[in-house]
């Protein structure tokens, strides 16, 4: 099979596939073909992909020859390109016109943000793996911005107590935060609604903080859910009171499907100290503060609030080196041992992936999300 590897759009540092693991699908047979300069953000070059057995082609030769697509966005997809597979993480919860344009063109497309978080799938997981790294990268970037020491400090002008954090959302981002900010010596509170948190974040030195009577949590994939109204007033001013001491906050907290929660209001960063920092992880879909603004800084009453939902990018070579091994794993279920596409729905793994497929919208999640109102104005085509 022709397996293709995509230049991003120019606000993208990652690359769908290094040369390492172009290598690997080069010796199960496949011809792999790369765009030029797919790599080169990632400090993956041109000639690392003609070493490991691929070949440099324009963006026109592989949506005219490659029968396989894979990319992290969706962007610039002429519309005469029809009747191919494209892989990669194309949000279609959020963006639910590509889905409209994926039915169009009769591509087959399967979105890995779509996995089920389940144990099986953990190899193949783009979400989780790029939240280990944007949670790594939101605690060196508060380090860098914060205009104090993390850690206490024991000098000869006497002492500096370490620094106060204050992590809202312990799944996979939140928990490299929380290590990270140990590492670095800060005092670090957590907050979660799901109960199961409490016993890795204590595992990690960290503290617990807890709000009696939330839903149940367990069965969201990593995600918040809703909760009452009673539980979000509880909630509400236990953050407001851990924030008033907190001198750095970083936030993951996002519903599937949905706005991100609101946990952070004006008020609590006005009585935050002056030099405090937020880094908002969730600011793609509408961050967890009131003043965030997606890929933006704020600074309110002293306080910088950084918007970022895309740290990941920001260490391009790991987070490529990770999505390609997600990938490779993924291409594992996907292809069979003669090369061929195998489209098993009754994989819950492809089933959940699969978008589209011969003119039908095929993933339960999109289908059960469309029944519930959160995505619009897909046209299935149910038989």
């Amino acid at each position: 099979m022709v397996i293709g590897i995509l230049k991003e759009p120019f606000f993208e540092t990652r690359v769908s596939l290094l040369a390492v693991e172009a290598a690997a699908l080069i010796k199960s047979g496949h011809t792999i073909w790369v765009e030029q300069g797919a790599g080169s953000k990632s400090f993956c070059l041109d000639d690392d992909y003609k070493a490991s057995g691929a070949e440099i082609k324009s963006r026109a030769d592989i949506f005219d020859g490659a029968a396989m697509v894979l990319g992290i966005h969706y962007k610039d997809v002429p519309q005469s390109v029809k009747n191919k597979v494209f892989i990669g993480f194309y949000q279609p919860i959020y963006h639910p016109e590509l889905v409209d344009e994926w039915l169009q063109q009769n591509n087959t497309v399967f979105s890995l943000d779509m996995l089920p978080r389940t144990t099986r799938a953990q190899s193949m997981d783009i979400l989780s793996s790029q939240s280990n790294i944007a949670g790594y990268k939101a605690a060196v970037l508060a380090a860098s911005l914060y205009p104090r020491y993390f850690p206490m400090m024991m000098t000869a002008a006497g002492s500096i107590p370490p620094v106060k954090i204050l992590i809202l959302g312990a799944g996979v981002a939140g928990l490299q935060a929380v290590a990270t900010c140990r590492r670095l010596g800060a005092v670090v509170e957590v907050f979660d609604t799901r109960a199961a948190a409490k016993e890795e974040v204590l595992s990690l030195g960290a503290k617990f903080v807890e709000v009696e009577g939330a839903a149940d949590a367990s069965k969201a994939g990593g995600y918040a859910v809703t909760q009452t109204e009673d539980f979000q007033q509880r909630q509400k001013q236990k953050i407001a009171d851990s924030i008033k001491k907190a001198d750095v906050v970083i936030t993951t907290a996002q519903i599937f499907g949905k706005k991100a929660p609101v946990l952070i209001t004006t008020e609590m960063i006005e009585n935050m100290k002056a030099g405090s920092v937020i880094i908002d992880l969730a600011a793609a879909t509408g961050g967890n503060s009131e003043l965030t603004k997606d890929n933006e800084t704020v600074v309110h009453h002293n306080v910088s609030i950084i918007g970022n939902s895309n740290l990941a990018a920001t260490m391009p070579s790991d987070a490529s080196r990770a999505y390609g091994r997600n990938m490779l794993n993924f291409l594992k279920l996907l292809i069979s041992k003669e090369g061929t596409i195998d489209l098993n729905l009754e994989d819950d793994i492809i089933n959940s992936t699969c978008i589209t497929n011969n003119g039908k919208v095929i993933s339960k999640i999109i289908n059960a999300n469309q029944i519930h109102g959160n995505v619009t104005q897909l046209h299935t085509q149910q038989s």
